[in-house]
């Protein structure tokens, strides 16, 4: 049996209204078009790439959004548990700096940011803990609860403000610099506050302080740089710059033809093979929580009084015993570019993890341990898959499904996959700047 958890701030409900995926009455997804997606002022949008890319924003001045979601990695880093803090380098090649050691690795797989602007996004993170709910001021509810500060324009705004106060992520750990002792100490708002200083750092550049008045009335009137006004910029660069719905999928919904094989895939997953039952509609997506019974590893979900490394996913958010180890079904537009897949990672590549989703029920008995870990990691990493009460426990959550596939009907599923590729997006529309304001360096 499971050992009891003791979870904080609990919510006994959640009131969400989930936006439906457009859909035809067989249940084919309709396509895309531009009111299905957030609208975008562009020089906002170019302020926001400024800020995506600026190292400013991290306490120790050496991490962007970008060093965990990057273009080159199709919005991602490549790894399964990302090195933030006391990392060096890019990608696959990051790893722990000898000088200054990281505490922890990310618990959970960087996740890629193609159509977070897509207006049918309602919940963020692996497991929804940030959320539209009209019961709540300002619309959203995270983990702030009644001391979340308004203003943020939309939820994927409200999202960066969560890699900004991790210490394993951006804000470094404690006593290395004033924005990660405000976090240890718990002042987030006011003045004074980890957003405050945040947000002062980016106001003493003249370069940023006169784009925010050329598109903030507000600001330009006398006000201060808030967080929220950061937030708001990078969340409408994210909107814009990884839009998906140009791949040839979307030709295809729009009246075009896919490659026999690839069409077969389609017919498979939006039929027999069940796919579609999860991830629907054009992206792929229900927006729920499923358990899906991946095999865990790494420093797991726990608060600082706990001494276990298990991730209960959903649960951590609702309370609910029904949500554990349930995470949100991932979009999957350029999934075929993303990996590696599950929430930390656990499968390399989409010829492992297809075979294992179609049978979640007995996926860790069958993990085979070939993901590479730092020595330094290495305890934290099977703490898991060597309890046979833990992995029980995951094996029981898992949903009751079984889809009875030929490798070659998974290599058509694939094929399908493909055709969710789209070069614009993965380009990005506007790209990597050649400098940020701060000058400091920019992940390449």
């Amino acid at each position: 049996m499971m050992k009891s958890i003791i979870i904080p701030s609990l919510c006994s409900s959640l009131a969400v209204a989930i936006s439906a995926a457009p859909v035809w009455a067989d249940g084919r997804p309709k396509p895309l078009s531009n009111s299905d997606f957030m609208e975008i002022d562009l020089q906002e949008a170019k302020l926001g790439q400024l800020l995506f890319y600026d190292p400013i924003l991290s306490g120790n001045k050496n991490i962007s959004c970008a060093t965990c979601h990057h273009p080159e990695f199709a919005t991602g880093d490549g790894v399964s548990l990302s090195i933030g803090e006391g990392g060096i380098g890019l990608g696959p090649e990051r790893h722990p700096d000898p000088q200054n050691m990281p505490e922890q690795r990310i618990p959970r797989h960087a996740q890629a940011l193609f159509n977070l602007g897509a207006k049918e996004f309602t919940r963020l993170f692996h497991d929804g803990r940030v959320e539209v709910d009209a019961s709540q001021p300002g619309g959203l509810r995270t983990p702030m609860d009644t001391d979340m500060t308004q203003g943020f324009a939309n939820m994927l705004s409200a999202q960066t403000m969560f890699p900004v106060l991790s210490a394993d992520e951006m804000a470094g750990h404690y006593s290395e610099n004033d924005i990660s002792k405000m976090v240890r100490s718990g002042r987030i708002t006011g003045p004074g506050g980890a957003w405050d200083l945040i947000s002062k750092r980016v106001e003493a550049i003249p370069e940023y302080r006169d784009q925010f008045k050329a598109i903030y009335p507000e600001i330009k009137a006398g006000r201060e740089i808030a967080f929220t006004d950061i937030s708001n910029a990078i969340a409408v660069f994210i909107a814009h710059e990884w839009r998906s719905d140009t791949a040839p999928f979307d030709a295809y919904l729009r009246g075009g033809a896919l490659p026999s094989k690839a069409q077969a895939g389609y017919d498979l997953f939006y039929g027999e093979a069940g796919c579609s039952d999860c991830h629907s509609g054009a992206l792929q997506t229900d927006h729920d929580f499923h358990a899906m019974g991946l095999p865990q590893f790494g420093p797991g979900k726990a608060a600082r009084f706990e001494s276990h490394r298990r991730d209960i996913g959903r649960m951590r958010v609702t309370g609910l015993p029904e949500d554990a180890y349930a995470f949100r079904t991932p979009s999957l537009r350029n999934v075929t570019k993303t990996a590696p897949y599950g929430h930390n990672g656990a499968y390399a590549d989409l010829t492992q993890f297809l075979p294992e989703h179609t049978d979640p029920k007995g996926s860790v008995a069958r993990f085979e341990r070939e993901t590479p870990v730092f020595p330094k990691f290495q305890a934290d990493d099977w703490w898991v898959l060597d309890r046979p009460e833990e992995t029980h426990a995951i094996a029981a959550s898992a949903v009751s499904y079984k889809a009875d596939l030929s490798e070659a009907q998974i290599d058509q599923i694939i094929l399908f996959l493909e055709t969710l590729e789209d070069p614009v997006a993965l380009e990005g529309r506007l790209g990597i700047p050649d400098r940020v304001p701060s000058g400091l360096k920019i992940d390449r």
